[in-house]
């Protein structure tokens, strides 16, 4: 039988070479991970360092090797503590040309889109073995990337909308499996730095279940910030400095209400590098000086362990960013997500979990003008909003089992 026919028959039959593969050479499975996109924000580690986690949970008992782009900034120490066994290749091509030789399949892990396609194509191409993609939004709608998805032994987006368009737009049929299913920065749930968050909630006089978490968040990331061999996009500049006012002005005014009226603290974070510097100029400083003492601003950048640990220890968590309230309701902590048009459709994220309570449009003003009395809600009732995170995470946590399984039938 041709083998890309093969492939494509059946979701049990594109899975079975897998297992005939590795019994016959007397081996584990063997996984080719290509995620890792970049360093400078927990979120896209999350996205890993998550599916690590999955992949035990549900049972996947197979070698991974794990192809990323980027792995700086204390990202490559934190994979090596808790994955030691699990080599990494970054630009390493015979590495990789040695990887796609010796793997039995390739997951392409979460990410804004499908940003990887050319390594899934020649994967396949080359190979004529299996692929998956979990956890992604469709940006991009380029004819080969569709073709190459469609290519796929099965394909979760990880919003609805997405996985509308794929079937409505797209004419999706295939792969067998499709449809929506969860970032994979949803499966971390054991990471932790305990040792680093409790020495610096109790240097900034923060107490568990008495602080919430802010998170700014610019229109466009300015990378340029970052990477000194990015030009200046100008025009994304001169829309984040119109906006930014706009897009924050309502946060600060919860976090003078949550102090005044409900008496809690709130931690003034980030996700990213560039997200450090803004807190303390939109939220920060502008802070009337009986709120500010009651507000700490995260002045150094922190890694997904430690940023988790602080999260599961507040009442929930606040702002324009995506992945930290993704974290946060893995673990059963309230988070209310900010979003706009500029971005892709992940807030839509928390429409598909049962959240549309705590999903806000930055471009709908009466949505706008309800976020203060929101958050201060969740802090004066945190029993009722982590009884509304926890139902969240049920649903996630099911859609889970049901891409696993699917992932599992080729590693049995």
């Amino acid at each position: 039988m041709n083998r890309r026919h093969f492939l494509h028959t059946s979701l049990a039959a594109s899975l079975a070479p897998i297992t005939t593969m590795a019994a016959a050479k007397g081996r584990k499975p063997r996984i080719l991970l290509r995620n890792g996109w970049q360093s400078q924000n927990i979120g896209d580690i999350a996205h890993y360092m998550g599916m690590m986690e999955l992949l035990k949970l549900h049972g996947i008992d197979a070698e991974v090797r794990f192809w990323a782009n980027n792995m700086e900034n204390g990202a490559s120490e934190l994979f090596k503590k808790h994955y030691p066994d699990v080599p990494v290749f970054i630009k390493d091509q015979e590495s990789i040309d040695k990887a796609f030789k010796e793997c039995d399949f390739f997951i392409h892990g979460s990410a804004s889109g499908f940003g990887a396609w050319k390594d899934a194509k020649r994967w396949h191409e080359e190979t004529g073995k299996p692929f998956g993609v979990m956890g992604i939004s469709i940006t991009d709608s380029g004819e080969q990337l569709m073709a190459t998805l469609k290519k796929a032994s099965f394909v979760y987006f990880r919003d609805g909308i997405s996985a509308k368009r794929a079937t409505e737009e797209f004419g999706f049929t295939s792969p067998p499996a499709m449809g929506w299913g969860p970032d994979t920065a949803f499966g971390i749930t054991k990471l932790r730095n305990e040792e680093k968050a409790t020495a610096y909630l109790k240097e900034h006089g923060l107490e568990e279940g008495k602080f919430l978490c802010c998170i700014p968040r610019y229109r466009w990331t300015p990378f340029w910030t970052l990477h000194k061999d990015r030009p200046v996009d100008k025009k994304k500049l001169a829309r984040s400095e119109e906006m930014k006012e706009h897009d924050h002005a309502p946060y600060r005014e919860a976090i003078i209400r949550l102090v005044r009226e409900a008496g809690v603290k709130v931690l003034v974070t980030h996700e990213d590098q560039t997200q450090i510097p803004l807190g303390k100029e939109v939220l920060y400083d502008p802070l009337p000086e009986d709120v500010k003492k009651n507000v700490v601003w995260r002045e150094t950048y922190w890694l997904t362990d430690e940023a988790l640990s602080i999260y599961v220890r507040s009442l929930g968590l606040f702002g324009n960013e995506m992945h930290s309230p993704i974290m946060c309701i893995a673990n059963g902590i309230p988070a209310i997500v900010g979003r706009w048009d500029e971005q892709t459709n992940k807030g839509f994220m928390w429409h598909d979990i049962g959240l549309n309570e705590w999903l806000f449009t930055m471009d709908d003003e009466a949505r706008i003008a309800q976020i203060p009395e929101t958050i201060l809600a969740l802090a004066k009732d945190p029993a009722a909003a982590k009884a509304k995170a926890e139902k969240a995470r049920q649903v996630v946590l099911a859609k889970q089992k049901e891409q696993f399984a699917t992932l599992k039938k080729a590693m049995a």
